[in-house]
Parts: structure tokens; C-alpha cells; sequence
């Protein structure tokens, strides 16, 4: 599977969403102020920052584990309801959710009940630091670090075959790769399954506990998968995808029965497809092809189902098999949405799942593979806002500088038309490599309810394309891939309903690289730009990446440059190196713990623009990470942006003034 998105491993939904207090006048969720433009032509009611961000996210346990309670009574998931994530029960039957954790500052992710009790699993790092650290939750509510240390990240991998060792990935023997440790879920005390002295990418282990998939990346563009007998007492993995020229490969998942892997390869044409290795003989066979990448393959506990989902034009599309019959299994009537995250009760007679949609946060709902009933146990909308009053996502395709083709997901606010144009915004997606796709985003809701058209561009070098369009930027970011952000400006402002002269450039991580090197290397080319936390010296970042990455470090090399010997390079594309030429407004938010990208990148840009007399505004967090986990900092956030945008790109007088 091609290694991308870099420095992009948080989503969008985390990165970009938001929250504030009504303003002072007003009432909750309502401004008093019109725009020009969409807003006159439709009277529609403008919605402050908190009104779209006091949604709730929900995410399910995981996949490798148990969702499921024991007797199937309750599901475990994560919620952002109190404004920080925590760890939930959710009853099926009637929606009821009992909180576990009541963390006020750091994230915490529910992972999996225990095989036989009414202990679970969970996450957490501090500060979004990224070195997480698994905890065990007891059934009188007591929780404990299993996984103790400052510099220990450790992850959930699966159980023991017969439910008495939890394994998890940890490099607390070295920083720089994941062993696989079995701690007993009595003492807690843990022994080595494999020593990882390669540093190897972790893929599976499979369910009889025998097998272990890695993956070892030589390239972005070339990987292999190894095997390891851990029965045999081994400790050479043995290579099973050998092959000439670049071919990528990746690790879904064992079968249930152990008896083969499903891996995938874009061995046989441009996207990733699925296809299985029988473990006893060798042989190869595919098991799922589609016209574009199938994004994750998993089975139900006995194996009964197997659940895929294909990355369709930016949408996800989920099937659920009998792997018996080969036949699909067809679902009630469902809200309009991407269905993700499916996962079995223990004694599989239900599913529960999540539907997302650019108009609406995901929800839980549940069905009954047998009667066909079904329930959406969650309501995550604001009650104080309607889906009516959102934006939907159209994907758009314009063609770029040298007539590629290059696709988009395009929000066009309510109204906005040649009588009454509105200011708009090219959204850069992270990666490099990474992918904007449909879905809520409670950011870009809130621009679009203020008037601002956002187009989210999938420049080449995005994923979801193919393999082709996926290296056309590999050792040439911030040229084809940023000349591609600039024309999707120029396409904007063809649009009768565009304001020509009020188009800006906004962008997360690898994103926000692009944002600052757009105002950077194309002076004119946007208005303004919103960065946030995106490299501006690349020399620097490559040199600091975090230990834990070295099994992707020579991937990361190959697509971005060595900066052993690219450093000139590197130096050439970096905004840093070159901010005298900033003369357009920027925004700079980031977070003081980010791993990735440090904060002394965006300090020192601050600095440079700054210098030039260039108006340049700084949002520093001191509790995030790579990504905004706390409600009332994306609040925060997303407020930022918008009143940046109104001075700068709307030229409004700023209030008070």
C-alpha cells in the first residue's frame, strides 16, 4: 500500500473543526451582521463558529478488538461531547451513552473490551504530543498505564489467541521501532513476541497468533510484505512479494481462519486491489478489484462477513459479503452518507457503524443483519442549526497548467451567483500525498455560512488517482503540486460568482506548506493565506522527524529529498529561506506541542513577515499537537480564520473600529 500523507495523520474533522461563545448582542448561534454577496441574495441567517462546532464526533473502538461488551449490551466508542474526547458505553437498544473517562485535557480513544470482563482498553497522549500510551480501565473505574514511560509510544495490535495477553507495538527498547510485546491481563507484566532490530512496519498478527506480516518500504512508490513464523522460533522474517520495478504493497488483514493473508497491490494497474496468500502454499489469488483503491478489508469475528470499502471519487463505498455465499448483504434504508467503521457484535447478529456527510457529523447507527431493523443511536448535529442550512460537496474537476486533469470538492454557499458573487478559497489538503475527501467539516461549514466559497483541491501527488497521478510530485513539491493549487485560484476567479479580486489559499501541515510557499513563490497569485502548522523550512523538518518514523524515513527520503543531499533543494522550496517576497496578509496558527512540524517553524515565519511590514497574524496553542483536539481551541481557531478573512480578503472594518 503506498506510504503518504506525511504529516498528515490527523484528520480533517480534528484539524479544522471549531466553537466560540455568541457574540455580545446576539442571539446563541446567530450574528448580527450581513455579507455582501450570498448572504443578501438568500437572507439566510449567519451561524457563529460554536454553532457548527457544538457537534459531537464519535469514533468506534477498534476494529482488532472487542467494540462489543461480553454480552453485547453496550458498544464502546469515543465522544467529543464534553468538548474533549473521552471514552463511552453506548446501550443498542435505546442510545442511552455512560461516559468511562472524564478527561478534561488530553484526548482520550476507547480501543476494546476485554476478551471475558468488563475492563477496556484506551488511549491517550499528553498535549497531542503523539506518544500515546495504553491504559487499562477497570469495571469500578480505576485506570492505570500499562505502557509507563516519557518516551514509550506504544499501540493496540490485537489478543492473544486465547484472550490472556493483550499485544501491543512499543518502542520502548528503542525509540526507533515497534517491538511486539504480550502483556498478561492479570500482572500486566509483559515478555517479547518479536524483536523488531529492523525496524520494520508492523502490518498483522494473525488470529492463531502464528503469523506476522510486515511491511518494509524502500520507496513511496515500492514496498514489500515479509512473514514471520512466530511458532517456529524464527527471527528472519521471509520475504513474499518479490518482484522488479516499483510495486507497492500493503497489509489489510488475516483471515479469521489464519489460514491466508489479504494484502494489498498495485501490482496489476494503477489502484490498490485486494488479493490473498494462502499461507501453507504460496499461492496468490485476488479477492477484490475495483476501478479505484480498495482502502481497508476486515471480517467479522468468525469470519462469517468480510467488510471492504473502495476510495470512489473521494467517497467511501462499503460492502458487507457472506463469505459463504459470496453474496452481498443488502442494508435497510439508510441516511444519505459514507458508511465506515463497521463493526460486529460477538455473536454477529448486528452491526454497528457510522454515516458520515459533508451536511452532517458522523452518527452511530445499528442494524439487525437478520430482521433488517435498524436505529441511529446518536444525534451529533446542533439542534441550533438545520442540514438544510449546510452547503453539500460537489466534486469538480478543472484542468491545470499543462491540461491535467485535476479533481475537487467544491462548496458553494447558498445564493452565490453572477448577481451576488462571494469571496472564495482554495483548500490544501496534508500529505504530501494525503487526499481531501467528502465529509463534515464544521470549518468549512462555518466559511461557507459567512459567504466564503471553498474549493478543496486534490492537486497531483494526492492519493485516491492512482499511482501515476499519486508520484507526479515526488522530488518536485512545491512546483507541479503548488503550480496546481495556484490554478485552481485562477479557476475560481473565472466563476462568474466569484469576486476575482477576494481569493485566498488556506491549508493544514503539508497544506499549509503549500499556503505559504503559494504566497511565498506566487506572490499574486492569492490575496491572502491561512497556514496552519505547515513546514516553512524543509531542511530542518527532514533532519527532526520523530524517532518513531524510522520504518517510513527512507519512503520519506525518496519522495522529498535526503537532507544529507538535497539541502539545497530543500532550501529552495522552503518559505523561510525566501519570506522577503510575502507581501499578502497571512494567519499562522499551531500547536506548541507538535512532534512534526515544530513551533519554531511557524515562530520564525511569523518573524520574516513581520520584518516585510506585511500584516501577519499568529494563533499558538499550548496544549495541541499536529491537530486540534480540544474543542475550544478549534473554536478558537475557526473564529481566527474568519475574522482574519473578513479584514483582509473581504476588507471589512474590523468591529470596535
Amino acid at each position: 500500500m503506498r506510504l503518504n500523507a506525511f504529516f498528515a495523520a490527523i484528520p480533517a474533522a480534528v484539524l479544522f473543526a471549531c466553537s466560540p461563545a455568541p457574540e455580545t448582542g446576539t442571539a446563541p448561534g446567530e450574528s448580527n451582521g450581513t455579507f455582501a454577496g450570498a448572504q443578501e441574495a438568500s437572507s439566510r441567517t449567519m451561524h457563529d463558529a460554536a454553532t457548527f462546532h457544538m457537534t459531537t464526533s464519535f469514533g468506534m473502538a477498534s476494529s482488532a478488538g472487542f467494540p462489543f461488551s461480553p454480552d453485547d449490551s453496550r458498544i464502546l466508542i469515543s465522544s467529543d461531547e464534553t468538548g474533549v474526547f473521552n471514552a463511552y458505553t453506548v446501550d443498542p437498544e435505546t442510545g442511552e451513552r455512560t461516559a468511562l473517562t472524564d478527561s478534561a485535557t488530553n484526548a482520550i480513544f476507547a480501543v476494546s473490551y476485554f476478551p471475558d470482563d468488563e475492563r477496556i482498553l484506551i488511549t491517550a497522549d499528553s498535549g497531542g504530543n503523539e506518544i500515546s500510551h495504553i491504559f487499562v480501565r477497570d469495571a469500578d473505574g480505576e485506570i492505570y498505564d500499562i505502557t509507563p514511560g516519557e518516551e514509550v509510544r506504544a499501540q493496540f495490535l490485537g489478543w492473544s489467541p486465547d484472550g490472556s495477553d493483550i499485544w501491543l507495538m512499543t518502542n520502548e527498547r528503542d525509540q526507533t521501532a515497534m517491538d511486539i510485546l504480550a502483556y498478561d491481563t492479570v500482572s500486566f507484566e509483559s515478555q517479547i513476541v518479536f524483536q523488531n532490530d529492523s525496524a520494520l512496519e508492523i502490518g498483522d498478527v494473525s488470529p492463531d497468533g502464528r503469523w506476522l506480516a510486515l511491511v518494509r518500504n524502500r520507496t513511496s512508490a515500492d514496498s514489500d510484505i515479509l512473514l514471520l513464523d512466530l511458532a517456529s522460533g524464527e527471527t528472519e522474517p521471509t520475504l513474499i512479494t518479490e518482484h522488479e520495478g516499483n510495486i507497492a504493497h500493503g497489509v489489510y488483514a488475516f483471515t479469521p481462519d489464519s489460514a491466508a493473508l489479504v494484502y494489498a497491490t498495485n501490482e496489476h494497474g494503477e489502484f490498490n486491489q485486494a488479493w490473498t496468500y494462502e499461507l501453507e502454499t504460496g499461492t496468490t489469488a485476488p479477492l477484490i478489484e475495483a476501478d479505484w483503491d480498495v482502502s481497508f478489508v476486515t471480517f467479522s469475528p468468525s469470519g462469517q462477513y468480510r467488510v471492504s470499502g473502495i476510495n470512489a471519487d473521494a467517497r467511501t463505498e462499503v460492502s458487507i459479503v457472506d463469505t459463504g455465499t459470496g453474496e452481498t448483504i443488502a442494508l435497510p434504508d439508510l441516511p444519505a452518507g459514507d458508511i465506515g467503521s463497521v463493526r460486529f457484535s460477538r455473536d454477529e447478529q448486528q452491526i454497528a457503524f457510522l454515516i458520515d456527510s459533508a451536511t452532517s457529523p458522523s452518527n452511530l447507527h445499528i442494524v439487525d443483519l437478520a430482521t433488517q431493523d435498524h436505529a441511529q443511536l446518536t444525534s451529533a448535529l446542533n439542534p441550533a442549526i438545520s442540514e438544510d442550512e449546510m452547503v453539500d460537496a460537489q466534486v469538480v474537476r478543472f484542468e491545470s497548467i499543462d491540461g491535467l486533469e485535476i479533481p475537487g470538492i467544491l462548496y458553494r454557499p447558498h445564493g452565490a451567483s453572477a448577481d451576488a458573487p462571494v469571496p472564495a478559497l482554495v483548500w490544501v489538503h496534508g500529505g504530501p500525498g494525503g487526499q481531501s475527501r467528502i465529509g463534515y467539516s464544521a470549518t468549512i461549514q462555518h466559511l461557507v455560512n459567512h459567504g466564503y466559497a471553498v474549493y478543496a483541491a486534490n492537486n497531483r501527488g494526492s492519493s485516491g488517482y492512482g499511482k501515476t497521478f499519486f508520484h507526479m510530485d515526488d522530488r518536485r513539491h512545491g512546483e507541479e503540486d503548488l503550480r496546481d493549487i495556484v490554478a485552481a485560484g485562477d479557476w475560481l476567479r473565472e466563476q462568474d460568482w466569484v469576486r476575482d479580486n477576494q481569493v485566498g489559499v488556506i491549508g493544514g501541515s503539508y497544506g499549509g506548506y503549500i499556503t505559504a510557499a503559494a504566497l511565498t513563490f506566487h506572490p499574486d497569485a492569492f490575496d491572502v493565506g491561512i497556514n496552519i502548522f505547515g513546514v516553512t523550512n524543509w531542511v530542518r523538518t527532514l533532519e527532526s522527524i520523530p524517532p518513531w518514523w524510522e520504518a517510513f524515513r527512507e519512503a520519506l527520503y525518496d519522495e522529498m529529498g535526503d537532507p544529507a543531499t538535497d539541502a539545497d533543494r530543500h532550501r529552495a522550496i522552503s518559505p523561510l529561506f525566501h519570506a522577503q517576497n510575502i507581501t499578502k496578509p497571512m494567519l499562522v496558527v499551531q500547536g506548541a506541542n507538535d512532534p512534526r512540524v515544530l513551533q519554531v517553524e511557524s515562530d520564525e515565519l511569523v518573524a520574516a513577515v513581520e520584518a516585510n511590514g506585511v500584516p501577519v497574524e499568529y494563533v499558538l496553542f499550548p496544549d495541541e499537537g499536529h491537530g486540534f483536539r480540544r474543542r475550544d481551541n478549534r473554536i478558537t481557531a475557526s473564529e481566527a480564520y474568519l475574522a482574519f478573512l473578513n479584514e483582509y480578503l473581504r476588507n471589512e472594518t474590523p468591529s470596535g473600529e
